[in-house]
């Protein structure tokens, strides 16, 4: 069985057991989620698809860790105009493990 879940302004394509880094979302580590924003869930050829949401469908996860991603370096310049800048950004994440998927 999978489901497809939007959470953090980004879709996911998930199974059961699968481990994930999701946009940081306020849980403790060891706790216990639901994820009810499921757009579809399928199993093999029957497939269920939402309007905007699938009704009653909710996905269980427990929060792994909580941490930030490495770090990317964002450089802008222009060429004989004497403009340089740096910049760098580390995102911060939420890694969940998918326990079951509930339609």
């Amino acid at each position: 069985m999978y489901a497809v879940i939007k959470t953090g302004g980004k879709q996911y394509r998930i199974t059961a057991g699968q481990k994930l880094k999701i946009e940081q979302i306020p849980a403790d580590i060891g706790q216990e989620i639901s994820l009810d924003q499921v757009l579809s869930v399928g199993e093999g050829e029957a497939l269920q698809i939402g309007a905007p949401f699938v009704a009653g469908a909710v996905v269980k996860a427990t929060v792994l860790a909580q941490g930030r991603h490495d770090k990317i370096k964002i450089f802008k310049m222009r060429r004989r105009k004497h403009y340089r800048k740096t910049q760098g950004h580390r995102q911060n994440y939420t890694e969940i493990r998918i326990e079951a998927i509930n339609a």
